[in-house]
């Protein structure tokens, strides 16, 4: 490893592995607790009736605090705010994207752009996040029943984000779009970042 990856490599150990463990221990805790979201009937853009899997599942949620947090089980194959959801280039353009960004986090590190520990936990969030959604993104599909006998490729693109947490915010009333711990680690990832740069620029008019 290059000298200039071994606090990388280190971070990666102390931050990035646990939090990635926790995410996936949830996630496949979800998908033995809550059943696979239903096929349901739906009309396409030609106005015919087709079936097509819903993203939900028909399982009550789990109260946890009455009207603000629950838990249940919500496939998704885009992203944020389920942009791409059952489309059929979701599975390869949102495995693409992580591998660019790892890419891209990798190039900035080397060239020493991590440069406060606020920024550098920021990066490795970002590495612990990319790296639980691309691994539901790469195994989910297979154990879904609905595709069980279908293609490599058919059980493949099936493949989909696990996401739980499910939150609605008071007084608006508002249901946040459900996440998991990876996602997560990625808000608080780009939370570090913004207030990185505003105390950068900070520092810079001093």
């Amino acid at each position: 490893m290059s000298t200039s990856f071994k606090p990388l490599g280190k971070l990666l150990l102390l931050i990035s592995l646990p939090l990635y463990v926790i995410d996936q221990i949830t996630k496949w805790w979800i998908v033995f607790r809550f059943e696979e979201p239903p096929i349901i009937r739906q009309l396409d853009k030609n106005g015919e009736v087709i079936l097509a899997p819903s993203f939900g599942t028909a399982d009550p949620p789990i109260v946890l605090i009455e009207n603000f947090f629950n838990i249940t089980r919500v496939h998704n194959q885009g992203v944020a705010f389920g942009f791409g959801n059952g489309s059929s280039w979701a599975p390869i353009v949102f495995l693409l994207v992580p591998l660019i960004a790892v890419t891209l986090l990798l190039t900035f590190w080397k060239k020493g752009a991590f440069t406060t520990p606020m920024m550098k936990t920021a990066c490795v969030l970002l590495f612990a996040g990319i790296a639980g959604n691309v691994t539901d993104r790469l195994f989910q599909g297979f154990w879904l029943d609905r595709v069980k006998d279908g293609s490599w490729w058919e059980r493949f693109s099936a493949g989909y984000v696990v996401d739980f947490l499910d939150i609605t915010i008071p007084l608006v009333n508002y249901r946040w779009p459900t996440f998991n711990v990876a996602d997560s680690c990625i808000s608080v990832a780009a939370v570090l970042l913004v207030i990185s740069s505003f105390r950068e620029e900070a520092a810079k008019k001093k």
